[in-house]
């Protein structure tokens, strides 16, 4: 097989600042903390950390969405750096780590901080927060074409492309309930998650529809917090504290229009592209997958990666999540371990990476899936951005 750049690089460490619905600190503060977390985690010191990236970089208009960016925490941090990236045009939020394993390859820098920061809960106390466009505000470019249809929110955007997929597929609310249900009862057991109260299915399907047939709970949950990794040049992670855990292959494939309002496969959105690369890097395979940390900004998401991944068939996702059993802490495949997006909270991708090494290093408590799992799938985002990652402990 051709060695591909991203096998010479491993997760090292990993940090993550407290999880709130209203920080008492600010952004950087949260950021800071989740970054020196993770340079202690891996046994480095700030003096060598050569590399800092992000996604999508500082987006400074009080949505809370993007707060802070490279040059913030390289500041505050004192970091002195070969490398440094932050931008949106990337394959979902995994573009942050996609450009680290390229600038690795390139012999620009051999340990990258990279970390994902959000201030939404905070946020929230402006009409902007969590929202695609701004009450009064002149629409231009792809925001022209959500505004003729009152698509003011993701939700409204991502429920029609779930109605199709439902038609499609023919899943019920009571299979697509498993998701939240499975998700908050791992949520009580992380102590880091925002929603630990756990929920039965008549709970689920008693909440209120937010754009059908997106249900509450089925929405992830704005927060305040950060999330950090290092990942780290195989020769040197081979001398940090932790057992390396490589990064055996990617996907970020972009072989679709890249536009959300005009995305062809509406009910798979760009994800079946992206695992096809993904397990073409790796001679594994979906059945040598212990746990799966799939993107759950929406249940709709986590339900596409189980068929897209090939964990089941197409539109067969129905039959894999009938009575949460399969999906559960000791069930056949452990899906979003901590609880996810759904009940932990909105760290995009970079909650499922922390939980993903977390389960791997074997150090999640009493939500550890047992049976030493040393393989684990994980993935991003909707629409036209996804992205994913294989994740196997050396």
């Amino acid at each position: 097989m051709i060695r591909f750049a991203e096998k010479n690089t491993a997760i090292t460490g990993v940090g993550m600042s407290d999880v709130s619905r209203g920080a008492t600190g600010s952004a950087l503060a949260l950021t800071v903390d989740a970054a020196i977390e993770a340079i202690a985690d891996a046994g480095l010191t700030r003096a060598d950390i050569d590399g800092i990236a992000t996604w999508p970089g500082e987006r400074a208009d009080g949505s809370g969405f993007s707060p802070v960016g490279c040059a913030a925490l390289q500041d505050a941090l004192r970091l002195e750096v070969n490398w440094y990236g932050g931008g949106g045009e990337a394959p979902g939020q995994y573009g942050a780590v996609f450009n680290a394993i390229g600038a690795i390859a390139a012999g620009l820098c051999r340990n990258v901080l990279i970390f994902r920061t959000m201030y939404e809960a905070t946020a929230r106390k402006t009409a902007y927060a969590n929202s695609l466009l701004r009450e009064g505000q002149r629409q231009a470019g792809p925001f022209s074409w959500y505004a003729p249809y009152y698509t003011y929110a993701a939700a409204l955007q991502q429920a029609l492309f779930f109605n199709l997929y439902v038609h499609k597929s023919g899943i019920t609310p009571e299979q697509v309930g498993q998701i939240a249900v499975n998700q908050r009862r791992n949520a009580a057991l992380n102590p880091k998650a925002i929603y630990k109260t756990p929920i039965s299915l008549d709970d689920y399907l008693a909440s209120p529809i937010i754009a059908t047939p997106l249900r509450l709970y089925d929405c992830d949950v704005p927060i305040d917090g950060a999330a950090a990794i290092i990942v780290s040049r195989m020769d040197v992670a081979r001398d940090l504290r932790n057992p390396p855990i490589r990064i055996e292959a990617i996907g970020s494939s972009m072989r679709y229009r890249n536009s959300w309002t005009q995305l062809a496969e509406l009910d798979t959105q760009a994800q079946p592209r992206v695992a096809e690369m993904m397990w073409g890097r790796t001679d594994l395979k979906p059945a040598d997958v212990d746990i799966a940390q799939l993107y759950d900004g929406f249940s709709f998401h986590t339900i596409n990666w189980l068929e897209n991944f090939g964990f089941c068939e197409r539109y067969g996702a129905k039959d894999f999540i009938e009575g949460g059993r399969r999906i559960a802490l000791d069930g056949d495949l452990p899906v979003n371990t901590g609880g996810g997006a759904l009940s932990g909270g909105r760290l995009h991708a970079y909650g499922a990476v922390h939980e993903a090494c977390t389960q791997l290093w074997g150090r999640a408590g009493a939500r550890q899936v047992k049976g030493d799992p040393r393989i684990c799938a994980t993935s991003t985002s909707g629409g036209p951005l996804a992205g994913a990652m294989l994740l196997v402990r050396d």
